[in-house]
């Protein structure tokens, strides 16, 4: 469900789940996780370009499929420490520890979980008629891949809590604007293509030091925000609301009212 190959000192990352819009499974998670320590290992590769096979980049998480196998998300939320980086985590963040430029290449849908992995990469280049939606409210959830780190260093507050409290899709234009793309490009490829041929006549080691000392200044790593991040997820799926959220979710569903706020101070 994950190809990987290295071309050329590029690393190609591609989420192969066509039929389903590339949506995330566990096993997609792990070959994730496996690849970035695989990359982080490999001193001759220059960069990675991750994308999604088909027409689209990435639905998000498949619910349907990890809800009916509870021990999933088990293995996706657990951490021996709570500021640890769990799984779901560490496939966001992990691309940010590596040394060398990462590049989404987004086209058609890039929603929920899929987003959150774009974000992990350095630069986001898309097409002009790509989707763009945080999808975790519309479950009752919230989002807890690693990027409430990130964010605030691409968006303001208002954008970002517009986009994770709405979970409506927007396109490519409005991503841009407000801060989730690097560029919108008729030929995505091209330009990231391009744009690592500029950066080949660069010390590898300097863009290494570069995107470290950046990664720093622009986004703190956060022990407290990682546990809260798999706390208040894990308060969420035992939350009866999310159930009523869930069921709300679905397709051509009647809508039913929620219970009252839970204390979440």
């Amino acid at each position: 469900m994950i190809n990987f190959n290295v071309h050329q000192h590029i690393a190609y990352v591609t989420l192969s789940r066509p039929d389903k819009q590339n949506a995330l499974t566990l096993m997609m998670f792990q070959s994730l996780d496996n690849i970035i320590k695989e990359i982080r290992k490999n001193r001759q590769i220059r960069a990675v370009i991750i994308q999604g096979a088909g027409d689209h980049f990435c639905a998000g998480l498949d619910v349907q499929s990890v809800m009916k196998h509870p021990m999933q998300i088990v293995k996706l939320l657990f951490k021996y420490l709570p500021g640890n980086q769990n799984l779901v985590q560490r496939v966001v963040l992990g691309w940010r520890t590596l040394p060398v430029p990462v590049y989404a290449e987004i086209k058609g849908n890039c929603l929920g979980g899929g987003l959150h992995i774009a974000l992990g990469a350095d630069f986001r280049i898309a097409l002009p008629n790509s989707q763009f939606a945080i999808m975790e409210s519309r479950w009752g959830l919230c989002p807890d891949m690693g990027t409430s780190i990130v964010v605030p260093g691409y968006l303001r507050q208002d954008q970002a809590l517009k986009l994770a409290f709405e979970a409506q899709r927007v396109d490519a234009k409005a991503a841009f604007q407000a801060g989730l793309l690097t560029a919108i490009d008729d030929d995505p490829s091209t330009f990231i293509m391009q744009h690592i041929d500029s950066l080949s006549h660069h010390s590898p080691d300097a863009l290494a030091a570069i995107k470290l000392l950046y990664n720093q200044a622009f986004h703190a790593p956060s022990r407290t925000l990682l546990w809260r991040e798999t706390w208040y997820q894990l308060r969420l799926l035992a939350s009866k609301n999310t159930r009523i959220a869930m069921k709300n979710g679905a397709k051509d569903s009647e809508f039913k009212a929620y219970n009252n706020r839970a204390k979440w101070q």
